[in-house]
């Protein structure tokens, strides 16, 4: 019995190593092949036109984030004060450049933490600004239907976030190449 335990421990240290080394990839992976394209998407939504559109949002983005106050405002956007643009300047550059860091593992660790903070942001915008409460999209958890909108999917999102926060890029990232890189060297 005790060879079969220690069979079993050994077995299961080597399936954690292997874990180690490979969840965090597969966490960027899942990242990238299911939120990266979403989130882009929805930053070239909010640019302005021209060149410098990424200076200037669009009135729909305004109206993405600060859906009441727009609307309020008749869409004008000389209405809203620089703390409105700087709040959707920055968001829209979150969009861009938040993402684009998880799936490269640059400083990832705190590109899934300024995930984490946007989409918890962009909850309680779709919830209070946009009155997305009815059931089907708000949902709940605990029950039979796995799909809502904000409570399920955006559980399992907070999930993938949270596990690069504590877990960091991996060995295949360029924070682990930075971090050799920068490694003191040994005489």
């Amino acid at each position: 019995m005790q060879r079969l335990v220690e069979a079993y421990d050994t077995a299961i240290a080597r399936v954690e190593r292997a874990g180690d080394a490979a969840l965090p990839l597969l966490a960027r992976f899942v990242f990238a092949a299911t939120l990266l394209v979403y989130f882009w998407t929805s930053a070239l939504t909010k640019l302005g036109d021209g060149a410098l559109g990424f200076l200037r949002p669009s009135v729909g983005a305004h109206a993405q984030i600060f859906p009441r106050q727009i609307e309020a405002a008749g869409y004008d956007l000389s209405q809203l004060t620089p703390f409105h643009w700087l709040v959707v300047t920055a968001g829209t550059w979150a969009e861009f450049v938040l993402p684009a860091l998880i799936v490269l593992g640059l400083a990832t660790r705190a590109a899934a933490l300024g995930m984490i903070g946007f989409v918890l942001l962009q909850s309680l915008t779709d919830i209070y600004g946009h009155g997305l409460s009815d059931a089907k999209t708000l949902g709940a958890w605990f029950d039979p239907a796995p799909d809502s909108t904000i409570m399920d999917q955006r559980l399992f999102w907070l999930f993938i976030l949270c596990f690069l926060v504590v877990k960091g890029a991996g060995a295949l990232s360029l924070d682990e190449l930075l971090r050799r890189r920068m490694a003191p060297v040994s005489p």
